[in-house]
């Protein structure tokens, strides 16, 4: 039986409607959570922050270490790194073994609603960029393409995504824990423009040991280039099947989180910019000291090229 709409959404209303059914549906299903172990590894960015590149890194970085080979055998990198907060909507078992060890999941939560004493990878993005990065993910998928303004998905936006938080309640509760020895926190900007540094950090935060011929092929296996020339495995393929399944919307739909380009703020109209800016002057400034993304992020880039 099909829920909801029966298709993509084209208002903020009806979309509405497709997540409350998508609530329905979990429901209904058997709940599935984490039986956490000491030495999980969490990596729970903010929605569209870089963390399937991340999942992608730690992926490859330990199958590696494990074989020598890096891994694409898998039809979706959550199943990979499973996400706890679809579990039950897909009816997955998240408990299942993996390939190689650590074990890893998928988060968008903040360290407050994660088990404590695993080991949490976080990777922070400027708002404006994930604003637009969640729109082009939405647009065509969730809502019918173009029918939704950007003014208007503002409301999207402050969801998060399944499981998640708002993205200044993420930030908050991450950059307080900037040093804790648990927790490797980075710029996705910066991971993004230093892979190698980045994968050697991961490794030895994890207590990996890998040469530099492995850290060269984990960072061709999570390279733009690559992961757009296989973005079949990066494009919620269990979720887009569960969507079809129960709401009727096409899984075929262009749901893929690996874009040939970055997101561009300079699109956002000017009354989101302000929005945005806002609650950060409100929520952020306070508590951080920092006037904006741009001087928080220098901050923890700084501490990333002293070895921090």
């Amino acid at each position: 039986m099909v829920l909801g709409l029966g298709r993509r959404a084209r208002t903020v209303e009806e979309a509405g409607i497709n997540f409350g059914a998508m609530a329905e549906v979990t429901e209904l299903q058997p709940h599935h959570g984490i039986d956490s172990e000491p030495d999980d590894v969490f990596i729970t960015s903010w929605a569209k922050s870089g963390t399937t590149m991340t999942q992608q890194m730690f992926h490859q970085l330990r199958m590696v270490a494990a074989t020598g080979e890096t891994d694409m055998d898998f039809d979706d990198i959550s199943r990979m790194t499973p996400w706890e907060d679809t579990a039950t909507l897909l009816d997955f078992h998240v408990n299942v073994p993996q390939r190689a060890q650590p074990r890893g999941f998928k988060s968008h939560r903040e360290y407050e609603r994660l088990p404590s004493g695993s080991r949490y990878i976080v990777t922070l993005r400027d708002p404006h960029e994930t604003y637009v990065s969640l729109y082009r993910f939405f647009d065509g998928w969730h809502m019918e393409h173009g029918s939704i303004s950007l003014e208007d998905f503002m409301p999207f936006w402050l969801g998060g995504g399944p499981g998640g938080c708002d993205y200044f309640t993420h930030l908050l509760s991450w950059y307080a824990r900037r040093e804790e020895p648990d927790t490797l926190l980075v710029t996705y900007r910066w991971a993004a423009k230093n892979q190698p540094a980045m994968i050697r950090k991961v490794a030895g935060f994890l207590g990996i040991d890998v040469d530099e011929k492995q850290v060269a092929m984990v960072a061709h296996c999570a390279s733009r280039e690559f992961m757009v020339a296989h973005k079949d495995r990066f494009d919620d393929a269990m979720v887009c099947n569960a969507m079809e399944e129960h709401l009727g919307i096409p899984a075929a739909s262009d749901s893929s989180k690996v874009q040939a380009k970055g997101s561009d703020s300079k699109v956002l109209p000017s009354s989101v910019v302000e929005a945005i800016d806002h609650m950060w002057a409100e929520r952020v400034e306070p508590v951080t000291g920092h006037k904006d993304y741009a001087s928080l992020a220098e901050e923890i880039d700084a501490r990333m090229s002293r070895g921090g």
